[in-house]
């Protein structure tokens, strides 16, 4: 199964293998613009066999930016780095995937920082200013513009990123938001802000759409994966397509982490909130990949470290399984 296509809306994937969004901090002069490294380091991963290559989180806003290393798509002059790098990876036989970010409380910048409510993300980080009603407002408007900007790219998928205890995420847990308002109280209030991303970017883009989660917070006051069932099933109905299943990060809580320590976030989410699911976490193997995929308990294995290492793994995978694959014209002496 790891070699077989996926098709997603209008998009076919020629395998199961996605590279998932990794930070890069490769940005130069502050300007969030693609540099030659980011065109090396992705087309690589495409030229090495990946069916769907996933761009770093991308900030939405200068202010978002986790660091000023940061790739952006908050201005019309990042289009046209992003479009080269489409093409690249395109031309190499991959599809292309752009994770829209904003990091909140967890923003390193300078400027002053903005989240659901006024509490840091540790007491060695910056305390965020809680967000006003407009200031959501245009975060929400801010995300739209980076969809109709990834359009202009040509990029096939977009993922939401909500996890990690970036923005979105920080208005889903209830340990990071406490607001009193329409956009906090109770789960559906929470879950209000992605909600209206969602809706906003579905009226635009009519390809799939992924949303990555934080399956769980690791507190006994967070959110859990049961908790993300529901917000899956929700995700759903509004024209969501596939849950990539983290965990983690919101708060200063280590998981004890293994080979494949995240693949039960989506093996519950894919078969109780019936939506097709990404494991990801210490995925290194190819028979560990397979087994995820037969067992039911995902539709995609996404791989962050084992691609850094190794940007052929679907060669090595290959060969593992006994699976023959096409090379790339220029390398099939050697493959």
């Amino acid at each position: 199964m790891l070699f077989s296509e996926y098709k997603v809306r209008d998009v076919v994937l020629k395998n199961r293998i996605v590279m998932s969004p990794m930070c890069m901090y490769s940005c130069i002069n502050k300007d969030g613009k693609i540099t030659p490294f980011h065109l090396v380091h992705y087309t690589t991963r495409a030229v090495g066999g990946a069916g769907l290559i996933m761009v770093e989180a991308t900030s939405v806003t200068e202010q978002g930016r986790i660091s000023y290393q940061d790739l952006g798509i908050w201005e019309d002059g990042q289009i046209s780095g992003l479009r080269q790098l489409v093409q690249f990876i395109h031309d190499s036989g991959s599809k292309a995937a752009i994770q829209l970010a904003h990091a909140g409380r967890k923003a390193t910048i300078d400027e002053p920082i903005i989240a659901p409510s006024a509490i840091a993300f540790s007491d060695k980080m910056k305390t965020p200013e809680a967000m006003t009603i407009s200031q959501i407002h245009e975060a929400i408007e801010a995300f739209v513009k980076g969809a109709q900007r990834a359009i202009e790219a040509g990029f096939d998928i977009l993922e939401i990123h909500a996890a990690h205890g970036y923005l979105i995420n920080e208005f889903l847990s209830p340990l990071s938001n406490k607001r009193e308002d329409e956009y906090g109280g109770d789960a559906a209030g929470r879950y209000r802000f992605l909600s209206e991303i969602v809706s906003a970017i579905r009226a635009i883009w009519e390809g799939p759409i992924f949303v990555r989660v934080s399956a769980s917070d690791y507190h006994e006051e967070g959110l859990n994966v049961e908790d993300y069932v529901q917000i899956s099933a929700n995700l759903k109905e509004q024209g969501v397509d596939l849950i990539d299943c983290s965990s983690g990060a919101l708060v200063s809580m280590a998981p004890h982490t293994y080979p494949g320590y995240q693949v039960p976030f989506a093996d519950k989410i894919r078969n109780e909130a019936h939506i097709d699911t990404a494991a990801v976490g210490l995925i290194t193997r190819a028979v560990q990949a397979e087994e995820i995929l037969q067992s039911g308990r995902a539709d995609l294995i996404f791989l962050a470290r084992e691609l850094l290492r190794d940007p052929y793994w679907p060669r090595t995978a290959a060969k593992e399984l006994g699976v023959t694959i096409e090379a790339p014209k220029q390398y099939a002496r050697a493959w």
